[in-house]
């Protein structure tokens, strides 16, 4: 995704209010959109994976989710499936499900995204992207809890697995 790639801006409501390159967005802070989609596969592991060190935003940082920014007149559920095959480097992904959304607020790092988090089940062999993912395991939930408290995470993905967790759907 470059700086140039164009997002809708929304308001507080998620109403569309106009259009801007990703790297003003993120300068000024503008509200956007964005997907997080919690892969797992077969077995019930969770895929988790560490972000490549050239990410604009939270670089080498471990993540439970895969996803992204939603592009302009993208919907959530289109995002969200391209966004997962591609990162999982699939195709033929079953359509995630929606579970929840909320408004995100990074704290003055890049703004606020509204963020609908997702659940798919991948049953397909996986070979993320190299430019997204550094690192990546299939973890079951005895693994990733214990590696919550030890390893860096990014915050808007720790902010979505809390909400998860809080509505019963972790």
């Amino acid at each position: 995704m470059s700086a140039e790639e164009i997002h809708d801006v929304v308001d507080e409501h998620d109403r569309v209010i106009g259009r801007a390159p990703r790297a003003e967005v993120y300068a000024r802070g503008l509200i956007h959109r964005c997907v997080f989609v919690r892969v797992r596969d077969a077995e019930g592991r969770t895929f988790v994976h560490r972000r490549t060190p050239d990410k604009l935003l939270f670089p080498s940082r471990y993540d439970m989710f895969v996803g992204g920014v939603v592009a302009a007149g993208e919907s959530y559920d289109e995002a969200a499936l391209r966004e997962a095959e591609e990162e999982l480097g699939v195709s033929g992904l079953p359509r995630p499900e929606p579970v929840l959304k909320f408004l995100y607020d990074s704290g003055g790092v890049a703004g606020k995204w509204w963020s609908t988090v997702y659940d798919v089940r991948c049953e397909l062999p996986v070979d993320p992207q190299v430019e997204e993912v550094a690192w990546h395991a299939f973890l079951t939930d005895e693994e990733f809890a214990a590696r919550l408290g030890e390893w860096p995470w990014v915050p808007d993905g720790l902010a979505a697995y809390e909400r998860l967790r809080a509505h019963g759907s972790w």
